[in-house]
């Protein structure tokens, strides 16, 4: 099914596509973006069509309002049986899987708090710029349950991502830059412009390239060395198959695209 035809049933994202940039809105601005049952399934369901889309080179995780992601909606949970519960957070890990497997790179764009599910969704991307208005926070042990023990430790470390779980103590922008949650934190009225300028960076680069250099980091990191080295040799293989790398050679010494000429 086509991204379109998805998003004709989609109540809790907004989606658009423009010179090869897909953006996804969070859109529950009333419940400040609280993952629900439905934007699970959602998500699920635009991540799907945007990675058979081959026109989506980037794609931009982004939220409605000041907040990213208030977390699960605990009010939804409110009366539902264990059996229920466990259906809701096994689609909860399948939107954050259905976002992780995209081909394309997805970049998180954190404008505001992110709180426990929103944290998964901005980790399940392949890197998350911020405001200087964003927190992070992990209230699952708060909560009297288990989450973020996957992701977390492997961007952060075991020791830090304990902390961060047992405490569910807030973190800034500053310090989730430190530890790697983000990569580059921005002025609030900068931060949409310089997601952008990112994602057009992307875009520009040869599309078959940047999905394979993706999906050598992601499966080498969960293999050996030697293995690692297999799989991108392999990669490397497919690339001179079918890309047109002879006139990216012959192109050597003029400016990159999108670098300043200079």
């Amino acid at each position: 099914m086509s991204l379109a035809a998805v998003m004709s049933d989609v109540q809790t994202l907004r989606c658009a596509t423009h010179e090869g940039i897909a953006t996804v809105i969070l859109h529950r601005p009333d419940s400040r973006n609280a993952l629900d049952f439905r934007m699970c399934r959602e998500l699920t369901a635009v991540m799907d069509a945007i990675a058979r889309d081959d026109g989506v080179r980037v794609v931009l995780v982004k939220a409605a309002g000041p907040v990213f992601c208030a977390g699960a909606d605990l009010r939804e949970r409110q009366g539902m049986s264990t059996e229920q519960t466990t259906a809701r957070r096994v689609a909860g890990f399948t939107a954050y899987a259905a976002i992780e497997r995209l081909p394309q790179p997805a970049i998180a764009v954190v404008q505001g708090a992110a709180v426990g599910s929103g944290c998964e969704i901005a980790a399940a991307c392949d890197f998350a710029v911020a405001s200087t208005a964003a927190t992070f926070r992990y209230p699952e042990v708060g909560w009297a349950t288990v989450g973020a023990t996957q992701r977390l430790p492997r961007i952060v470390g075991r020791r830090m991502a304990k902390e961060l779980l047992l405490t569910g103590r807030s973190i800034d922008a500053d310090e989730a830059r430190k530890l790697g949650l983000v990569n580059a934190v921005f002025e609030p009225s900068e931060l949409e412009a310089q997601a952008d300028a990112i994602a057009r960076k992307i875009v520009a680069a040869a599309p078959l390239a940047v999905r394979l250099t993706k999906r050598c980091i992601d499966s080498g990191s969960e293999t050996t060395r030697e293995g690692a080295m297999g799989l991108e040799l392999l990669a490397i293989e497919e690339n001179l198959r079918h890309s047109d790398w002879k006139a990216a050679i012959a192109a050597f010494g003029r400016p990159a695209p999108g670098d300043d000429e200079r």
